[in-house]
C-alpha cells in the first residue's frame, strides 16, 4: 500500500504554459528573439528556468548564449510578477487530490520551479493545507532529474522510496522518479507525449488524473 504521492508541478498539477510563454517571450524580446509558440515552450521547459532561457535563446539564433545573463535576469524579474498568469489546475486534479486526502495519503510537490514561486502557485491554486511538503528549486540543491528533491521530501515525511508514487509529465520526471527508486507514472495531459514517457521507463502512463488511483495498492 502506497503512503504518499509526489507530484511534479508544471504540466502535471497545473497548466502553466501560458505563464511560461508570457515570461519567456518577454525575457528574450529585447534581443530580437521570439516570440515562440506554446508548443515550442513545451520543449524548452522541464529542466529549470536557466535551461528554459538558454533553449529559447539558442532557438532564436543566439547559439553562443551572448545574451544569457541579461535574459535570465529579466526572466526571473518578470516571472516573480507573473507566475500565476492564466495558470489553472488540469481537469480532474482537484478530484484526485480530494480522493488521496480521503484515503489518508500524504501529498508533496517536487518542482524545478524556484521554491518561492512553487509555493505561490500551489497555495494559490490549492490552498495552504492541501500538501504536506512543497519542494521547489533552492540554492545548493541539484535540479531534477537529480532525485535530491524527492529524497528531501521522503526525509520530511519519514518515508522510503517504495512507499510513494511519483507523477510527472516529462522525461526529466521519469528519470527523477526512477533514480529515487519510486513507482513512476507519466501524465499524458502535460507537456510531452507517450513515447517520451515510455522511452524513459515510466512504470505506467495515464491519460486522466483519476487513473492514478488504481496504482495505490
Amino acid at each position: 500500500m502506497k503512503k504518499a504521492v509526489i507530484f511534479d508541478l508544471d504540466g502535471t498539477l497545473s497548466d502553466t504554459i501560458h505563464s511560461i510563454k508570457y515570461c519567456g517571450d518577454r525575457a528574450v524580446a529585447p534581443f530580437g528573439i521570439g516570440p515562440f509558440t506554446e508548443k515550442q515552450y513545451c520543449y524548452f521547459i522541464g529542466d529549470g528556468a536557466a535551461n528554459l532561457v538558454k533553449r529559447a535563446l539558442i532557438a532564436g539564433g543566439d547559439t553562443e548564449l551572448t545574451h544569457y545573463e541579461e535574459a535570465f535576469k529579466l526572466y526571473k524579474e518578470v516571472f516573480r510578477e507573473n507566475c500565476m498568469y492564466k495558470v489553472a489546475p488540469y481537469e480532474g486534479i482537484r478530484e484526485l487530490l480530494a480522493s488521496l486526502q480521503e484515503k489518508g495519503l500524504k501529498m508533496a510537490v517536487c518542482s524545478n520551479k524556484p521554491h518561492a514561486e512553487t509555493i505561490n502557485v500551489v497555495e494559490t491554486l490549492f490552498g495552504k493545507e492541501c500538501f504536506d511538503v512543497l519542494q521547489g528549486q533552492e540554492e545548493g540543491m541539484a535540479i531534477k532529474p537529480s532525485p535530491e528533491g524527492v529524497f528531501r521530501i521522503l526525509e520530511k515525511l519519514s518515508l522510503k522510496p517504495e512507499d510513494i508514487l511519483y507523477l510527472g509529465d516529462t522525461s526529466t520526471d521519469m528519470k527523477t522518479g526512477k533514480s529515487a527508486g519510486a513507482f513512476t507514472v507519466g501524465a499524458l495531459w502535460g507537456f510531452r507525449d507517450r513515447a517520451e514517457l515510455e522511452e524513459n521507463h515510466a512504470d505506467a502512463v495515464i491519460a486522466h488524473p483519476l487513473e492514478l488511483l488504481q496504482f495505490l495498492e
